[in-house]
């Protein structure tokens, strides 16, 4: 791998700005951003507070937070990968051939792994897996079942498409998806990532306030559907810190490139598979712009995680924007700059 790329003391200062920016504005109560380096170095900027349930104390980078579905690229693309290379998965096999036996027509069933690590199954994009309830068939099967909207191959999010993936793997290795998960952060030096819920505690960023006068989510995931399934999805789910991620982020940059295990597996996902719009596409999980030499992902609760696997860098965003309802638009500036900074030399 290519020694790193510093990042510049100006980038580091607008990244600090527009964070404090977004906290003054009232976008997130407070937030946290690591930019470091595979050979070591980091810069850790935070704004704001946890929340006002936990006091006046600044977030750090050991605040827990829930990163919703960068669950997708820190639990369920490395498993996948890793089930991949040990030819427990193949790519291009049907899902079906990974969960329980289904009963009857099931078109879900036919689309490939690849298909939905991709975001292009063509499944139904709504999730509402509530409207399961009290049904005796399992939930694979339940999902599988339902028509397709549209033909595979052309790309859409799906939330669907990654909760199969999770129960596809709990079905393989005959262990629930938490406990193959437990085991892949450990082994990375991933100390306090944890599938949710996890204890209310000052240093554990509440999220939403679903109904007025009603107590805030705090320690629970934000994501309905992973609420359903006990906390623990394919797609929603975990809680990590800004240092786990950096972490994790260091991790899988020192691995680029490797012949075998997981540094195989992030270059071939960072191979575009299918176009998202003009200059970004979707390799497998990962989002890639710039000429497919960034990779990235966001969570729904006001987090991201951005890979310049060349230059050796990375950037971890940790907030609970949505403590004051859907972050997305609030987040934009954010996510631009950071994107912008860890291509800077390209």
């Amino acid at each position: 791998m290519p020694a790193s790329q510093p990042f510049a003391p100006d980038d580091i200062r607008r990244l600090g700005e527009t964070l404090h920016e977004l906290v003054r504005g009232g976008g997130s109560p407070g937030g946290v951003i690591i930019c470091g380096t595979a050979d070591g170095q980091r810069h850790v900027l935070t704004a704001g507070i946890v929340a006002p349930e936990c006091g006046d104390a600044p977030p750090d980078e050991h605040t827990l937070y829930d990163i919703a579905s960068l669950t997708k690229v820190v639990a369920t693309w490395p498993l996948v990968g890793r089930a991949v290379a040990d030819g427990q998965v193949d790519l291009d096999a049907p899902i079906r051939v990974y969960l329980p036996p289904m009963e009857g027509p099931a078109p879900g069933g036919d689309v490939t792994v690849r298909q939905l690590l991709t975001h292009t199954s063509g499944l139904r994009a709504e999730t509402r897996l509530d409207r399961y309830r009290n049904l005796a068939v399992g939930l694979a099967e339940l999902i599988c079942r339902e028509p397709l909207e549209q033909p595979p191959g052309t790309h859409r999010y799906i939330n669907r498409g990654y909760i199969l993936l999770g129960l596809a793997l709990a079905h393989v290795h005959e262990r629930p998806l938490y406990l193959l998960a437990d085991a892949l952060w450990a082994g990375s030096g991933m100390t306090r990532t944890v599938y949710g819920p996890v204890t209310r505690a000052h240093d554990v960023a509440p999220t939403e306030q679903r109904l007025t006068g009603a107590p805030r989510i705090w320690g629970g995931p934000h994501d309905d559907n992973a609420a359903l399934l006990g906390g623990v999805a394919g797609h929603a789910g975990v809680f990590s810190t800004p240092a786990d991620l950096a972490v994790y982020a260091s991790h899988l940059l020192a691995r680029y490139n490797d012949a075998s295990g997981i540094g195989s597996w992030l270059t071939g996902s960072l191979v575009p598979e299918t176009g998202i719009e003009p200059g970004i596409h979707r390799g497998l999980s990962w989002i890639l712009s710039d000429g497919h030499q960034t990779a990235y992902h966001h969570g729904f609760t006001g987090t991201s995680l951005y890979l310049a696997p060349r230059a050796g860098r990375y950037i971890a965003i940790c907030t609970n924007a949505v403590y004051h309802g859907p972050a997305r638009e609030r987040m934009a500036p954010l996510r631009a700059l950071a994107r912008k900074t860890i291509s800077t030399t390209f």
